[in-house]
């Protein structure tokens, strides 16, 4: 039963992240990227530090870490892994997939964050000396492909511009998520992972507003979009963050990363629907293409 929870949960990831993403285009019309992520995680630190204080907490944590092996200490080392992981998975990442998502079309933004997946294959070859096999090239081969057709506007476009800038900036946003990924693993059997998601959210929007307040960026929303941003910070980030931990948890950093593969699916899926953006057939086949490509990388992991 617990394993079957970890399945909901890694799949509940990938529906808030795919959702997540696609809504920040609507409100990238009024805020600058790094000023809008500073504000959805700087929400979900308030949300997740008032969970964490309030009675709702032993509750939440009886029901989350039952029947699971976990630790009460956090090491200075766990420290540095926590505030690594915000800086890559916080700060970084999302401040360069705004600055994408704000140049492309939220479809093949949602279908480009597969590579993440690719990264974190080659991260264990490198860094966790795993091995290379054969269906692994395959694998790779085919979420290049797709990047580079949807990076291309279909191979349409091969000229360096504003939508292959964009493209670039959202595979280097994967890059940096998936670092925050492979070290979050070493986070995920804490006992308190709400704390510890507070604490990198927080990290994470502060830095965030700090650069923003620097750089002199507007923060004025109008009234009727603050729902929205409400929703991105409560409800998407919070949720997805403490859950991507209880899943790593429960059925391992391989399922969870197969699963959260979905996430452009359902990404893709909300742009058509919620922003009216173009879901060709050929960016279907690709995107496709690109989850084949993920479920071979996974198939036969440890």
């Amino acid at each position: 039963m617990n394993r079957s929870w970890g399945y909901l949960s890694a799949l509940m990831v990938a529906i808030l992240f795919g959702v997540w993403f696609s809504l920040d285009k609507i409100l990238l019309g009024y805020l600058h990227p790094f000023a809008l992520a500073a504000l959805t995680y700087l929400i979900a630190s308030v949300f997740l530090f008032f969970v964490y204080l309030s009675p709702l907490k032993n509750r939440i944590l009886k029901t989350i870490n039952k029947k699971s092996r976990v630790e009460n200490f956090i090491s200075k080392k766990e420290y540095l892994i926590l505030f690594l992981t915000a800086i890559f998975g916080s700060v970084i990442a999302p401040a360069l997939y705004l600055s994408g998502l704000s140049r492309i079309t939220a479809v093949n933004a949602a279908l480009l964050t597969n590579v993440e997946i690719l990264f974190i294959i080659i991260i264990g070859i490198f860094f966790l000396k795993e091995k290379v096999h054969k269906k692994d090239i395959l694998g790779f081969a085919l979420l290049l492909i797709g990047a580079v057709v949807l990076s291309t506007n279909d191979l349409r476009d091969l000229s360096f511009n504003q939508g292959l800038f964009g493209s670039l900036l959202v595979i280097s946003a994967s890059f940096f998520w998936s670092l925050d990924t492979s070290l979050s693993k070493f986070l995920s059997h804490k006992q308190n992972i709400i704390f510890i998601t507070a604490l990198k959210s927080g990290i994470g929007g502060s830095i965030l507003l700090f650069l923003s307040l620097i750089l002199g960026l507007n923060f004025t929303l109008p009234l009727f979009r603050l729902p929205l941003l409400l929703f991105i910070g409560i409800v998407a980030v919070s949720f997805s963050l403490v859950l991507i931990y209880y899943s790593l948890r429960v059925i391992g950093s391989t399922r969870t990363g197969s699963i959260f593969a979905l996430s452009s699916l359902f990404g893709a899926i909300t742009a058509y629907f919620a922003l009216g953006e173009p879901l060709t057939v050929l960016r279907i086949l690709f995107g496709i293409l690109m989850l084949l490509g993920v479920l071979i990388l996974y198939k036969g992991q440890k």
